[in-house]
């Protein structure tokens, strides 16, 4: 296959900087540039997406004016950080006419704060018990087979030593991986245990077995995502897009399927150079009101006022006519696997991407949402807010308001974040300040008010949401939420979400208060999945708060 199936790297070309871009900068921008707060940001990743860091810094703007984002994620320690409460929204309605309305993003007081990610406890509804409950380890692991206890204890303290991911990351980069010998026994070796323990299968028959497997074991479902990430050009597009169409048709091969959703990532049916320029382009769109994009379809609002856009220093040129002829072919792309989608009633999650581009993902996420919805005015397709982001919440509340006004139901799969590192590098040397929150206390508060905004808009009859967290306390306060709204516990408008091998404790103790939860599941062969494998022990290092409280209950 042409793609590049889970590649350590994504080559974008940039042709409006250079090695010197900061002396184009103004003196006081260029000591901005110097002294951007790097904060300490630690705390639960994105589940779905924690793909890329930028490597060597010095490597980002060289004479070849190309950036190279690592698909290894940063190293992201919690282990006492405390988590914050839900931002209340008023129980009175709030006008989503006027964005000034709704209550800010503020920052949360620590010592007022919630408990942390530890077990038990916390996020109770006002009068009464917490709406899950993670004090009996008994209870929460009783369908786990003892030997599968034991294994996974193993695994995940593996996967938590850095003498471990960092031996993991030289091994695969080295010319051991070039010997047939050497390199079947280390494939050998990460297939019976990292493998096993996160990924679903090589193909699409063994990873029906794991989701077969999930739901009669645990009484999870599932959410199907074949490994493959950036395709290089039109022929490896239309691979991926046979896969995509494969996997729905494998997913629904039987009417009681437990598969609740398939995964799809635009980066694998558009070339990411087309969707770099297609970001451009709508970037200064924003910025000049005057701009005709004559390709441009009905979509939702991408951008905020707040919205970073140093991406795009200077007038990008238009679209050429070959350029205009891929991204049609990559939207027809789109549409088949909508019309698949929406035959086998299977919803979709748009995988999320670093904000160099997003906004590309993004129109391509709302003119399929305006397009496609299923029976009952339910979304078919559910794009990806990322809440590290400072305009996070904002884009989210703006790209509401033009959902309601048009009719269509809005899917919103709320997620923490993937891009961290990669994001304030490129900030950084641009001499423009950090898309990112900058500490992780603001990130929480971002996600919990996005999600008890979203909660308050299903209790009202309107959207849905897909809340992928690894985080306790995340968790305990929007099922406490839900409870408080009057949510039934098994809305079809609202699904809980933790990748395959991760959070157990979480996903068991959401399933025993009964709500509906899904475990993210990719497969593909051993070689090509290793870089998601590298990108799930990085999340262990520390004592991953979530890792240490499952092996905490575990033993």
């Amino acid at each position: 296959m042409a793609s590049r199936i889970g590649h350590s790297k994504l080559l974008l070309n940039l042709p409006v900087f250079s090695r010197r871009l900061n002396t184009a900068a103004s003196p006081s921008t260029t000591a901005a540039a110097a002294t951007v707060p790097q904060a300490n940001f630690t705390g639960d990743p994105n589940p779905f997406d924690t793909k890329s860091t930028a490597d060597d810094p010095t490597d980002l703007f060289s004479s070849t004016v190309t950036i190279r984002l690592n698909t290894a994620a940063p190293p992201f320690i919690t282990a006492a950080v405390p988590q914050p409460n839900f931002i209340k929204i008023p129980k009175t309605p709030v006008s989503l006419d006027d964005p000034e309305e709704l209550p800010p993003v503020k920052s949360i007081d620590p010592t007022t704060a919630g408990s942390g990610g530890g077990s038990g406890g916390g996020a109770a509804v006002a009068g009464g018990e917490p709406p899950i409950n993670l004090d009996d380890p008994r209870e929460l692991f009783s369908s786990v087979p003892t030997s599968k206890l034991i294994k996974s204890t193993v695994t995940l303290h593996m996967a938590s030593m850095d003498s471990m991911v960092d031996m993991g990351s030289w091994v695969l980069k080295s010319g051991l991986m070039q010997n047939p010998i050497s390199k079947g026994l280390v494939l050998g070796s990460i297939k019976h245990t990292f493998y096993e323990h996160f990924c679903g299968g090589k193909d699409l028959k063994e990873a029906d077995n794991t989701v077969k497997r999930i739901w009669d074991d645990y009484g999870l479902r599932a959410m199907l995502d074949y490994g493959m990430e950036h395709a290089l050009d039109n022929g490896s597009c239309d691979s991926n897009l046979d896969e995509f169409i494969q996997t729905i048709q494998s997913a629904t091969h039987s009417p009681t399927s437990p598969v609740s959703f398939v995964v799809v990532k635009i980066t694998a049916i558009c070339p990411p150079s087309l969707l770099k320029r297609v970001s451009d382009l709508l970037r200064w769109e924003h910025k000049d009101k005057s701009m005709h994009l004559p390709w441009k379809r009905e979509s939702f609002p991408i951008f905020s006022d707040s919205t970073a856009l140093y991406h795009t220093p200077q007038m990008p040129p238009p679209l050429t006519p070959k350029e205009e002829n891929d991204l049609d072919l990559a939207y027809k792309r789109l549409v088949k696997i909508c019309d698949k989608s929406l035959e086998a009633n299977l919803p979709m999650l748009i995988d999320a991407e670093d904000t160099l581009i997003q906004p590309a993902i993004d129109y391509f996420a709302y003119c399929a949402a305006i397009k496609y919805r299923r029976a009952h005015n339910i979304p078919l397709i559910f794009n990806t807010i990322q809440a590290y982001l400072k305009d996070a919440r904002e884009r989210l509340v703006i790209a509401k308001i033009s959902a309601n006004k048009m009719g269509v139901p809005l899917g919103v799969k709320l997620v923490r974040g993937a891009y961290m590192s990669s994001e304030r590098k490129l900030a950084f040397f641009v001499g423009a300040e950090s898309p990112i929150h900058e500490t992780i206390q603001d990130t929480h508060a971002c996600f919990n008010s996005c999600a008890s905004f979203m909660l308050e808009e299903i209790a009202k009859g309107s959207g849905s949401l897909v809340l992928a967290t690894h985080n306790i306390e995340s968790g305990k306060l929007a099922a406490a939420k839900a409870v408080e709204l009057g949510l039934e516990k098994d809305n079809e408008n609202l699904e809980f979400a933790q990748l395959y091998g991760m959070a157990q404790a979480l996903s068991f103790g959401l399933r025993n208060a009964g709500f509906k939860v899904s475990k993210y599941v990719p497969f593909g062969p051993v070689e090509q999945i290793m870089p998601y494998l590298l990108r799930r022990a990085e999340e262990n290092r520390g004592l991953l708060s979530t890792s240490s409280l499952d092996r905490q209950l575990m033993r």
